[in-house]
């Protein structure tokens, strides 16, 4: 199990429409991403990466506002895991690569804890309508050109249903990484959050580029499952390596 003993707040936000695309990938393309001590987590037997974009806003570490970084967008790739042999484990993810649009947000990330930021320019478009979104859009520039995911949302936003697809994707409490041989875990609290069916979703990515060459087979097309999620204001908790015996 996760380490109980809490650590204190390293970083306060709010996560603001989290723009997810789900799709199935063969559990052994996800093996070498895997830190030491995890293991590939699945959904009814199936294994899913996800592509999400969403925003930072009110950004704080340590409690203080860092002036020109506390609002951006992030981009990552990320899948599922749980500690290995541990059934009762909570869920937990691993991230492949984030993107965000300020060099210092990423040096941070990849110093302390381990995760594969990098920053690249960024912006994000999101329409109204009647005080809804009618969809939500996150672009970065890679290699000169302009790559786009996006979300066009349906109806209102509902709490997600016990056991769904949805659920699994979202409801995460616990993140991994590797760090220079080590696995180091931390925990993110945030409240349930409602999720907006989607009626189209669009991903323009260069993703063997990207995040290599194994993924592109599997990230394309249309997604197994897409929905934006509402977001809340969220805790990130100092990570903390887990010790060896816990990491074999």
């Amino acid at each position: 199990m996760p380490n109980q003993q809490q650590s204190r707040p390293f970083l306060t936000a709010h996560w603001r429409y989290l723009a997810m695309l789900n799709y199935e990938i063969d559990p052994a393309v996800l093996q070498p991403h895997l830190p030491r001590g995890l293991e590939v987590d699945t959904w009814q037997g199936r294994a899913f990466v996800s592509m999400v974009g969403f925003m930072f806003m009110d950004t704080r570490v340590l409690g203080v506002a860092i002036p020109w970084h506390r609002n951006f967008e992030e981009v990552n790739l990320r899948f599922y895991v749980r500690r290995s042999g541990e059934n009762d484990a909570p869920r937990a993810v691993v991230f492949v690569k984030e993107i965000v649009p300020r060099p210092a947000i990423a040096w941070v990330a990849r110093i302390l804890y381990g995760e594969r930021y990098v920053a690249m320019p960024m912006r994000r478009r999101i329409d109204y309508a009647a005080a809804a979104p009618a969809s939500v859009e996150y672009g970065w520039r890679f290699r000169g050109q302009w790559q786009r995911l996006g979300v066009r949302p349906q109806g209102a936003p509902q709490p997600m249903t016990t056991g769904s697809e949805a659920e699994f994707i979202a409801e995460h409490y616990w993140g991994y990484a590797n760090q220079r041989g080590r696995t180091v875990e931390y925990q993110v609290e945030h409240p349930p959050w409602r999720v907006w069916q989607v009626g189209e979703s669009w991903l323009e990515c260069d993703v063997a580029g990207l995040y290599g060459p194994e993924f592109a087979p599997y990230v394309r097309g249309v997604p197994s499952s897409a929905f934006l999620a509402e977001g809340s204001d969220v805790i990130v908790r100092q990570g903390q390596r887990l010790d060896e015996q816990s990491s074999q």
